[in-house]
């Protein structure tokens, strides 16, 4: 239940705090007075949309605060799902908005989302007025009223599960249909340009060695040319620097056995000498492998201006580069060979999906039909007290694709006078009438939802007399079960209320602004008896107001 609420800096509200009790509570007070921007402000713990120009003082947050009581409603695992601190007892919630426009909500001073915020007050209080009436001609709404009353309520919320599953594969399965399109249109031209690529039967850092290969056989004359020379140098007739450094290696080794010193030179020249030979007989195996080859030459250049015109063409600077666009080719035609056999899986998935949806669809028209029985005859035992003797109603249902809903369409059909066809309620239904419709509605809700506060939102507009009197016992029937709070202009309905409270505007200085009171046992009858007489209270008034009360 609604325990308290506080609104700071919102409308004309400069500061406001009121304590809520059990059972049922009536709001008056004059029009304009504030009762309405209340409610706006109570709308915004339920996850409403902010208005910034509700902002009385720019310089300061609009803060509103909710405390509910939330013992034996089962929110424990909706709180621990959005890790939220869980009480036994109660909650607060807190929505800040400033004038930046920026928004804040809390649950128990935790950061939340208004999705998580709604998700919860959902299940706290419903707020009903006026303008809800509208909502009762909506097809959408007729059926969400019959599935509020559903006796099995975890069909629905299967339904609504493996439905958000079934759309979400054939999206997958859309998805994937369409990538195949957009693939297979490019097949031709991945294939033709693999198909180039493996052709050339690459390797990796080919072209590194090919370029080297090509760079020795264009110059072979002059490689040639030096390696003669060199070996001429080392071994050649006549003087030469193996002979030379043979020569000195003699010498060194004959003074070595008069002079120590030349022992470690000698041995030095000998190493010398080993590596020279040894170097002379590598350039001459040089010399014997190295041909002039022209063809050869030709081949090289031939596969390297392949491998260039392949590297141009896709804007890469290397073999290996190609090589990886080779593999990624290959890779993107292996995916189309393979994304038909996806596709006939997961088509084969999507349908057995449907049909574990249609089932369930098919579960909840039954449902349906019995929880649309049950709440034609709720709906006439709850209407015909209140001036609707000749209430007829009928619900018609009609079939529509599968959908989020399921596969049921429905249309309440009213009828006020005897002799009247069915019709919608749009159609057939005076404003009064509507406001007493959706009184009854409200009430068979909240029965079977077991919502622990409802708040009617001068919903008795448009009725009188013994009507008002009627409504008001009904709305004081649905407070044995739950929390009910009334905005009421009707003294018919307010006297009903177990406590009552009055808004009223006052002055300070330089600015007006909204209060609220619990008006006291004489101060009740005072309220009363303006409603009935209006600013004039006079003795009869006063003693016509105690009998209402009295008669409570």
């Amino acid at each position: 239940m609604l325990k308290s609420l506080k609104i700071s800096n919102f409308a004309i509200i400069d500061r406001l705090e009121i304590d809520f009790e059990k059972g049922f509570t009536t709001i008056t007070g004059e029009t304009g007075a504030g009762k309405s921007i209340m409610m706006g402000a109570l709308s915004l713990i339920l996850g409403g949309k902010a208005d910034l120009k509700a902002i009385r003082n720019a310089e300061r947050k609009s803060v509103i605060e909710a405390t509910f009581g939330i013992e034996e409603y089962g929110l424990k695992p909706l709180f621990e799902a959005n890790d939220i601190d869980y009480d036994d007892e109660e909650c607060i919630m807190r929505r800040e908005i400033a004038a930046s426009g920026r928004s804040r909500a809390f649950i128990n001073d935790t950061p939340v989302t208004l999705q998580a915020m709604r998700d919860i007050t959902m299940r706290l209080v419903d707020i009903h007025s006026q303008h809800s009436n509208l909502l009762l001609s909506q097809s959408d709404y007729q059926l969400g009223i019959l599935d509020s009353i559903v006796e099995d309520k975890s069909v629905p919320e299967r339904y609504t599960a493996e439905y958000e599953r079934y759309t979400r594969m054939c999206s997958r399965l859309n998805h994937l249909k369409a990538e195949n399109r957009r693939r297979k249109e490019e097949e031709d031209y991945i294939r033709f340009q693999l198909d180039r690529l493996q052709e050339l039967k690459l390797t990796e850092g080919e072209d590194v060695e090919l370029e080297a290969e090509e760079r020795k056989l264009s110059n072979v004359a002059e490689i040639k040319g030096a390696l003669w020379e060199s070996e001429e140098l080392l071994s050649g007739e006549g003087r030469s620097v193996i002979a030379d450094v043979s020569q000195m290696r003699q010498r060194m080794s004959r003074i070595a056995e008069v002079y120590a010193d030349a022992t470690e030179i000698a041995e030095r020249m000998e190493s010398m000498l080993i590596d020279l030979t040894d170097i002379n007989r590598t350039i001459a195996t040089m010399q014997s492998g190295l041909v002039d080859n022209p063809e050869e030459l030709v081949r090289v250049q031939e596969r390297l201006n392949a491998i260039y015109a392949l590297e141009t063409k896709h804007k890469v600077g290397s073999a290996d580069e190609l090589i990886a666009l080779q593999r990624g080719f290959e890779a993107q035609l292996a995916e189309i060979d393979n994304s038909d056999e996806e596709i006939v899986a997961l088509e084969r998935e999507v349908a057995e999906q449907r049909e574990i949806v249609e089932e369930l669809a098919s579960r909840m028209h039954e449902m349906r039909l019995k929880a649309a029985y049950t709440f034609c005859c709720e709906l006439l035992r709850e209407a015909t007290p209140l001036g609707m003797k000749n209430l007829q109603f009928k619900i018609e249902f009609s079939t529509v694709p599968l959908c989020a809903a399921g596969t049921d369409a429905v249309q309440f059909l009213f009828s006020f006078n005897k002799q009247q066809a069915l019709m919608p309620v749009a159609s057939s239904a005076s404003g009064g009438e509507i406001s007493r419709l959706m009184l009854c509605v409200k009430s068979i809700i909240a029965r079977s939802m077991k919502l622990p506060t409802i708040i009617f939102d001068e919903v008795d507009t448009g009725v009188s007399g013994d009507i008002a009197n009627r409504m008001g016992e009904l709305m004081r029937g649905i407070a044995k079960g739950i929390q009910v709070i009334t905005i009421t202009h009707l003294p018919q309905v307010a006297v009903k209320g177990d406590n009552h409270y009055k808004v009223y505007k006052q002055d300070s200085a330089d600015a007006t602004f909204t209060s609220i009171r619990h008006l006291s046992a004489e101060e009740r009858v005072r309220e009363i008896a303006g409603m009935l007489s209006g600013e004039a209270i006079d003795d009869a008034a006063l003693a016509n107001a105690r009998s209402l009360l009295g008669e409570r």
